[in-house]
């Protein structure tokens, strides 16, 4: 049989897996400097953890998991008619009990309920960690990916707001990625549905807002009408949904004027003028009333990071969620939380060749294999070296020089060093730059203070 990969999923080379960590370096650091401290949870969550959380369209793509021990299903008239509908999309308890995690925050939000009398609040954590989505694969969007979450609980404060913008813009910096950062409020979105008839229109109208950039405003307008909004009221999200201005004041002040006059509209609009307020300087925020974020739990601000100057989905989000432990019977915990799309970050920096080139280096020298006492103390040199933290490898067998050449040149190893009898004699090595290619002769006891770079 031909080995493949499952639909959605990826192997990393040696190249790929540096590039990768050289993003979940840099964001792990900007986490760590604004105080936050690492989390991570199981692979798989109880289904009815996650079950109920993403609405209708994210509980769709969730992975159920088949308990063990089902191989000797044919047997069982109970289980081969329990399978039928699993294989219709149901969750049938003693069939499907669990699920790979669809997100950070779920677990999170799980995790902080259960252990909430052993935890300082606000209690700041982050989790860099793959989940999985049944989702359909293409560019961009994959089945198995990372997240790196950065989430507050236990506070109410807009301060954690500002914060956590600060961390998108920090990190993107480093990394060299032009963003847009993408500022809505679910409390604007809710006065809206204040203003069309009700609060139980608010996750109908989210739903088919969420999807304006994938299928145009004509197509969120039917969907508005088959989901029972009237012409009177799918006129006015138009007219929500068409806000122009050439700055975020203006834009504000035309949302005054449309949903101002509720008491949900008014909050909303003072939070993300607190957060424009203190972050003045900040070019890329954007007001954007067109974001949804179609999650339940989501319930003040949020986010959404665009790339500039590529083709490409949103590649980080997150958003306040005022009661999220509350489905884990934990009441009352505020938290608010960013989420940064590794994968689509990493495919980004591909495109706009952002990488620098110190992050693909491996190994830093070559020991040439010239005779099996040459070798020996070729090994007792590296050993000093690596010693000293240069990464290093030796020839692993007695061969021609072309050879041991080409095996540096495939592996984008800077320097060979070889050691023959003569040099063994004499105590010096050749040292070979071969990205420049100069050479120089050097005496052993100095191979280990010289500078590999």
């Amino acid at each position: 049989m031909k080995p493949g990969l499952p639909q959605g999923t990826r192997d990393f080379s040696a190249d790929v897996v540096r590039k990768r960590k050289y993003i979940f370096d840099t964001i792990r650091n900007v986490f760590e400097l604004y105080g936050f401290q690492p989390l991570e949870t199981p692979a798989m969550e109880n289904l009815d953890t996650l079950m109920g959380k993403y609405g209708e369209e994210g509980d769709k793509l969730i992975f159920k998991i088949l308990n063990n021990g089902l191989d000797n299903a044919a047997k069982h008239e109970q289980v081969k008619a329990d399978f039928e509908k699993v294989l219709q999309g149901k969750s049938i308890k003693g069939i499907t009990e669990r699920a790979l995690r669809y997100d950070l925050t779920i677990p999170f939000a799980r995790y902080v309920a259960m252990n909430h009398g052993q935890l300082t609040l606000p209690f700041k954590r982050y989790q860099i960690q793959p989940v999985w989505r049944a989702d359909r694969p293409q560019k961009g969007r994959y089945r198995e990916f990372y997240q790196c979450d950065a989430d507050v609980v236990g506070s109410n404060s807009l301060v954690n707001e500002v914060e956590l913008t600060s961390i998108y813009s920090q990190v993107f910096s480093q990394l060299g990625i032009d963003v847009e950062i993408r500022i809505n409020n679910r409390k604007i979105l809710a006065a809206l549905a204040e203003v069309c008839g009700g609060a139980e229109k608010m996750m109908d109208i989210t739903i088919a807002i969420d999807k304006l950039d994938k299928i145009g405003i004509e197509k969120v307008k039917e969907e508005l009408v088959q989901r029972g909004l009237n012409e009177e009221q799918v006129k006015v999200i138009e007219q929500y949904l068409l806000i122009e201005g050439n700055d975020n004041a203006e834009r504000l002040a035309k949302l005054q004027a449309l949903i101002g006059g509720t008491q949900l509209g008014q909050k909303g609009i003072e939070e993300l003028q607190f957060l424009l307020g203190w972050l003045p300087n900040n070019t890329q925020l954007v007001t954007d009333f067109t974001l949804a974020r179609g999650l339940n739990y989501y319930t003040g601000t949020i986010f959404e990071i665009q790339a500039k100057g590529v083709q490409m989905g949103s590649i980080g989000g997150g958003g306040r969620y005022d009661d999220l432990t509350g489905l884990f019977g934990v009441p009352n915990v505020p938290g608010v939380g960013i989420s940064f799309g590794v994968d689509r970050i990493y495919d980004v920096m591909e495109e706009l060749q952002l990488f620098p080139a110190a992050v693909q280096s491996g190994t830093q020298v070559l020991f040439f294999n010239l005779g099996r006492n040459e070798s020996r103390k070729a090994f007792e040199l590296m050993q000093q070296l690596r010693g000293k933290g240069i990464r290093c490898e030796l020839y692993h067998e007695q061969s021609k020089f072309d050879k041991q050449f080409k095996y540096a040149d495939k592996k984008g190893i800077t320097y060979a060093v070889m050691i023959g009898s003569k040099e063994l004699e004499d105590g010096t090595a050749v040292v070979k730059n071969l990205a420049k290619g100069e050479q120089q002769t050097v005496p052993l006891n100095e191979l280990v203070e010289m500078s590999w770079q």
